[in-house]
């Protein structure tokens, strides 16, 4: 009878000191969505001619203001323009250059440029991630995909239409180019309507 009540108090002392398990365990790192509040897109003409750049400012973020946007002018027909694109965080003070952190991680980001409305372009990728250095190895990522940090912009006939410019986290990669195939998370978007004459 002794052994019986030994046993039941051993079986029983097993089963809280398995359930109790050890929950100190450390969590797995959360990677933060960037703050973007601003979005500068500078369309620069090879060859001469008048730049032009597209603002999105958005410092309340979710908030109850809708995005400032400023276009600097209309766009050259049959003309090329080399693209770039500047995301800060200007919640900040100095203005935080989220740019490095999307170079950082450069296999993690994709930016997509998207032409409707009856806008006469067609944009292209002028980098992929082998251009940048991973944040984590400190050495330039091996990869072809394309990033979109420096893109260029090839205009046709006078039109006029829109170009959204989106910044996706985590999209799949490699993608066919579109959003709905990338998926992943939007980190910012913005519509800009754009005139070529």
């Amino acid at each position: 009878m002794k052994t019986i009540k030994f046993l039941s108090a051993l079986a029983l002392t097993g089963f809280f000191l398995t359930s109790c398990s050890d929950d100190d365990d450390a969590p797995e790192p959360v990677n933060e969505e960037e703050t973007i509040t601003t979005m500068t897109v500078t369309l620069i003409p090879q060859g001469g001619g008048t730049t032009v750049t597209l603002v999105s400012r958005d410092l309340d973020g979710d908030g109850p203001n809708a995005p400032d946007i400023d276009v600097s002018g209309d766009l050259a027909e049959n003309t090329t323009y080399d693209g770039g694109v500047v995301l800060l965080n200007e919640t900040e003070t100095p203005a935080e250059n989220v740019n490095e952190e999307v170079e950082g991680e450069a296999d993690e980001h994709q930016f997509f440029f998207v032409v409707s409305g009856g806008l006469n372009a067609t944009a292209a990728y002028e980098d992929d991630e082998s251009d940048y250095v991973s944040e984590e190895t400190g050495e330039n990522f091996t990869s072809t995909n394309p990033v979109g940090i420096e893109f260029t912009l090839v205009t046709t006939d006078a039109s006029s239409g829109n170009l959204a410019v989106t910044l996706r986290h985590e999209p799949k990669k490699p993608n066919d180019g579109t959003l709905a195939d990338a998926g992943g998370e939007t980190d910012i978007t913005q519509t800009f309507n754009l005139t070529v004459e």
